[in-house]
């Protein structure tokens, strides 16, 4: 019998540090985004937080790698980021690199996920 893997085993695959800071940072995405559904997807090496089943619900996702931390937001090129936290130059998604402890605790990591949460549900509105 295949027993769905737990995001707990996932985490635990990382290094100390980069399991670490995945915990912390998904505790973060819970609190600031009521009532998200977590998704933790194997084969894409992520953990998506949505509000639905398809893409276009999706908010952010949490992406460890043996090199480190990323939370990458879907839509991320058409969120405001007046602290320059958010990398990368894909048509859709951006990410932010969480390499500290610290880097969880900004306050500008949490404004970037209200604005992700009001970005969605202004598509939504939209659509």
């Amino acid at each position: 019998m295949n027993i769905p893997e737990t995001i707990e085993t996932f985490l635990s695959r990382y290094d100390a540090q980069v399991s670490s800071n995945a915990h912390l940072l998904r505790e973060l995405v819970l609190q600031n985004l009521p009532q998200v559904q977590e998704q933790l997807d194997v084969s894409a090496k992520m953990i998506g937080y949505c509000y639905g089943q398809k893409y276009s619900e999706l908010i952010c996702m949490l992406i460890p790698s043996q090199k480190g931390l990323k939370l990458g937001f879907y839509k991320g090129v058409d969120l405001p980021d007046p602290h320059h936290l958010l990398k990368g130059n894909g048509k859709i998604s951006r990410y932010v690199e969480i390499k500290t402890v610290e880097d969880i605790e900004k306050a500008a990591l949490q404004t970037m996920l209200a604005e992700a949460l009001k970005t969605y549900h202004n598509r939504n509105i939209q659509s």
